[in-house]
């Protein structure tokens, strides 16, 4: 065991002095090693906290690079990051704030195929993720190799911590969440929003849980579902329990190895050409739509009113992808019409839906928004 340094005792001497830490416990959290997958909203505090804790060993999984969008709530980050990998970012970062912290850099995407090492050497692992592959990835992983695993995830005002391990007594990601949800049922944080504040709370709560862990003392969330409404400001729990019947942690479980997760949640793989699809037109056809009356063609968007307010198209009408089951019999059913959204996923939502009701002659505009921003009117904001 590593013992403490004379200036790791000026560092921590807030935690020596807990009776329930002191220097056995500070040991414990020195020779911990706990693996982030993530160093994002969540990833962010998480990683931080452990690390002016006093956390041995940190290993960052993240492929991503630093976005302008990011620094509302990744505080890993910084306006210098943009454009720079996640993963170098949160080193640099860490070791600023405690160099006596080993940071270990995966600059990969964690799959099936290198999770099981990834995870392998380390003592704990932390679920930092904003989708359901990885989660499900994340959970089957830590089981298989008898990790806990320390969940969180948060949409928009709304977040939630667990403590999964089945080797410790506990429930696994699947006994909660046995399925995933449909694709595109649950929207990301990028369609949906998330409150700054937000992952630093729940992350907050993560690292909470892995100090416990570490130091072997306190009631753990295993067992237990935390959410919180920050809204409200209210904490709410549920009791989880062991499903017998889990397929990866029952009694007679039946996936042993690592599977293909995006298959599993019903995700199709990205189209290897970059070309429009028959459904779709480009953004420079959108505008010679908007500019040439004779081609009869109604443009609308999709997107939500708030999302309007931050950036629109001059003479491109609202309608709401959530209000267009009610609102569809304002269109005209055998006029062109090309429907745009952010970046082309909801438009592509919404042309399924008017296809069912009957209308034929519906595009969605690739890249929506976005590429609109970029290669016609760079006044329209980005976000």
């Amino acid at each position: 065991m590593i013992e403490l340094t004379n200036e790791e005792i000026r560092r921590y001497s807030r935690h020596l002095i807990l009776p329930e830490v002191g220097m056995a416990g500070q040991r414990k959290i020195r020779n911990t090693s706990v693996l982030c997958i993530g160093a994002g909203g969540l990833g962010s505090p998480i990683a931080f906290y452990l690390a002016a804790a006093g956390i041995g060993r940190i290993g960052i999984v993240d492929f991503d690079v630093v976005d302008y969008s990011n620094l509302q709530r990744q505080i890993l980050h910084t306006d210098a990051d943009v454009g720079r990998p996640k993963a170098v970012s949160a080193k640099e970062t860490i070791q600023a704030l405690n160099p006596n912290v080993d940071v270990v850099i995966h600059n990969t995407r964690i799959s099936a195929e290198n999770a099981l090492d990834l995870v392998r050497p380390y003592d704990i692992v932390v679920d930092g993720t904003d989708n359901f592959p990885t989660r499900y990835l994340t959970n089957d992983a830590c089981v298989l190799l008898k990790k806990p695993n320390v969940y969180g995830s948060i949409f928009r005002f709304e977040g939630q911590a667990s403590v999964f391990a089945p080797h410790l007594g506990g429930p696994c990601y699947r006994c909660l969440y046995p399925e995933p949800p449909p694709p595109g049922m649950v929207p990301s944080c990028a369609e949906g929003g998330v409150l700054g504040v937000l992952p630093g709370i729940i992350g907050c709560i993560q690292a909470t849980e892995i100090l416990k862990l570490a130091i072997g003392r306190g009631s753990s969330l295993i067992g237990r579902l935390l959410l919180f409404n920050a809204l409200d400001m209210k904490f709410r729990e549920l009791k989880l329990r062991r499903d017998p019947k889990c397929p990866l942690c029952g009694d007679a479980p039946s996936i042993t190895q690592l599977i293909d997760y995006e298959q599993f949640c019903g995700i199709l793989p990205e189209p290897v050409t970059t070309s429009v699809s028959p459904d779709e037109v480009t953004v420079h056809d959108m505008k010679k739509a908007l500019e040439d009356p004779s081609l009869s063609i109604q443009v609308i968007d999709v997107r939500e009113v708030d999302e309007q307010q931050i950036a629109r198209i001059k003479n491109v009408p609202l309608f709401p992808l959530s209000t267009l089951g009610h609102r569809f019999t304002e269109l005209n059913p055998n006029q062109q019409l090309y429907i745009h959204c952010k970046s082309g996923k909801r438009s592509m939502k919404a042309l399924e839906f008017l296809r069912q009701q009957g209308f034929k002659y519906i595009k969605s505009v690739k890249g929506g928004i976005e590429a609109w921003s970029d290669e016609v009117d760079h006044a329209v904001p980005k976000y």
